[in-house]
């Protein structure tokens, strides 16, 4: 088990950055909230979670430990793989989602490509006695990005996750409103997400 990694970021991607350690690269997946703060040459320390499969070994990388706390937890809920986990923190915090699980928010839930209805049901079941309470916890601080840098950010964030090129410039164009000054990516995706869900 790798519980975190720390080293220089050599490379970010659309879906992935590449960290480091003592000489080797290790490929963390992450969401694009956690992408949005590393910069290439520079420290970063992220937990991390592995998933083995036959054929695969794959590290995801979390922003904090709670966002890795909750990527295992969801898992525990029948029909959740690694892949929707992981989508469901891209549009929801820990803090959302464990408040949306308490309060059995479907309409909340289904905000999440990936999941309908009947499967925010069986989550909401499964996991209501286990996720824990709200915390009021703010998700941890995304890096501002200045200038349109961010609109690159957001679009390859949503067809990282499944959305198309035409749909995921639609959305950005209507969260361009939302950004101000200093954007916050990790925000204007999930608005983004949000915008889409509903669409």
């Amino acid at each position: 088990m790798i519980a975190f990694v720390r080293g220089q970021v050599a490379a970010v991607g659309l879906t992935s950055a590449v960290i480091e350690v003592g000489g080797v690269g290790l490929e963390l997946v992450c969401t694009p909230g956690t992408l949005a703060t590393l910069r290439p040459g520079q420290p970063a320390t992220l937990p991390t979670s592995m998933v083995v499969r036959e054929d695969s070994l794959t590290l995801f990388g979390f922003l904090d430990e709670d966002e890795r706390t909750t990527f295992e937890l969801v898992q525990t809920a029948s029909g959740v793989g690694p892949k929707l986990a992981q989508s469901m923190l891209a549009v929801l915090s820990p803090d959302d989602l464990r408040s949306a699980v308490a309060h059995e928010d479907v309409k909340t839930l289904t905000r999440v490509p990936g999941i309908g209805q009947k499967g925010a049901q069986r989550i909401i079941l499964e996991l209501r006695d286990r996720i824990g309470s709200p915390t009021g916890a703010v998700m941890g601080a995304v890096a501002s990005v200045t200038g349109p840098a961010w609109r690159g950010q957001v679009q390859q964030g949503l067809v990282g996750l499944g959305w198309s090129v035409k749909e995921a410039d639609q959305a950005v164009e209507i969260v361009a409103s939302d950004a101000g000054d200093a954007p916050d990516v990790g925000s204007l995706l999930r608005a983004a997400l949000r915008t889409l869900s509903r669409s």
